[in-house]
């Protein structure tokens, strides 16, 4: 007989949800993520030690006043009211900018047309002989490029003057003269720099299908035509690429003027990177030096977003 009046406890067990076991990652799965990140943290380290350190450093600076020899001082805003009062830094940003505009659209439309060209019939191996020549200045100094440009552009014994004589014309001021210092600068940073933006193109013209092409010229698109409804559209991501590649590194340029014409004549060539270096390295200004380089990172960071913001309109996705 059993006594009623005891009760057994009932023994209640809680039934596995059919989800758990697909959110236990299994230890495969565990392994694949360590090695994972084991092969980022090279980069991602190199990221934070060389790129977000720096900014941070550069914020902070700018609010200090300090010349290496004594110790820091804080000045608030002052470093930035200074700059904006400065003619040479504001001179400086004008300047950058209209680099970048003419440098910039000079260099897309270069490599955009070259490798249209190079796109067409042509055997492979001259193909392949001009996409190393048109990438091998890439490859070079651009200290020792411009050294050999100055040579070349110098008004009294330079080559390419030598050639314009040939034609019975007067020898041009590259370098001596305000528009064509800036016209110099431009055009040994264009013949360096169209190389990346080239191998870009080629590459996205080789990701448009032929069919699409055939197609166009069935239907009597040819030329020009065919290259701006069809072409320019499917091209449109890597060009919005190498445009954003493009301003970010003009709007840094410092190598070119610097070796070339050092800024002159007068402050017609002086960029934003050369201020900061002078206000840095020579005048001993790294809270100021420092501002300036926060301006342009928020300059570089306005225009970035901006050329994003506009790509809605003209960039299409295959």
């Amino acid at each position: 007989m059993t006594d009623t009046g005891t009760r057994i406890p009932a023994v209640r067990t809680r039934a596995a949800s059919p989800g758990a076991a697909a959110v236990r990652p299994s230890a495969r799965e565990r392994g694949t993520r360590l090695l994972a990140a084991l092969f980022l943290a090279p980069t991602v380290v190199g990221i934070v030690v060389f790129t977000v350190v720096p900014i941070l450093g550069s914020v902070v600076l700018s609010l200090f006043h300090w010349n290496v020899i004594d110790a820091p001082g804080f000045a608030g805003t002052a470093n930035y009211r200074e700059v904006f009062s400065d003619s040479t830094v504001l001179v400086s940003f004008r300047n950058t900018l209209v680099f970048m505009i003419f440098a910039v659209a000079a260099q897309l439309l270069i490599a955009l047309a070259l490798a249209l060209t190079l796109n067409g019939r042509m055997p492979t191996w001259l193909r392949s002989v001009f996409r190393s020549a048109f990438f091998f200045p890439l490859v070079l100094s651009a200290a020792s490029i411009s050294v050999v440009m100055k040579y070349l552009f110098n008004q009294d014994f330079g080559v390419v003057n030598w050639l314009i004589g040939l034609f019975g014309l007067a020898p041009v001021p590259w370098l001596t003269s305000e528009h064509g210092a800036m016209a110099t600068v431009v055009i040994v940073y264009v013949w360096q720099q169209f190389g990346f933006s080239f191998l870009l193109f080629v590459g996205g013209l080789n990701n448009i299908p032929k069919e699409i092409h055939e197609a166009a010229a069935l239907d009597g698109a040819t030329g020009l035509r065919k290259h701006l409804a069809l072409t320019l559209p499917l091209l449109s991501p890597t060009l919005l690429v190498a445009s954003v590649v493009g301003i970010i590194n003009a709007l840094q340029v410092f190598e070119q003027p610097y070796v070339l014409t050092d800024g002159g004549p007068g402050d017609s060539t002086r960029t934003v990177v050369m201020v900061i270096y002078e206000k840095a390295f020579e005048q001993l200004r790294f809270g100021e030096a420092s501002a300036v380089g926060v301006l342009l990172f928020v300059l570089i960071m306005a225009v970035t977003a901006l050329q994003f913001r506009l790509s809605r309109r003209f960039v299409h996705y295959q």
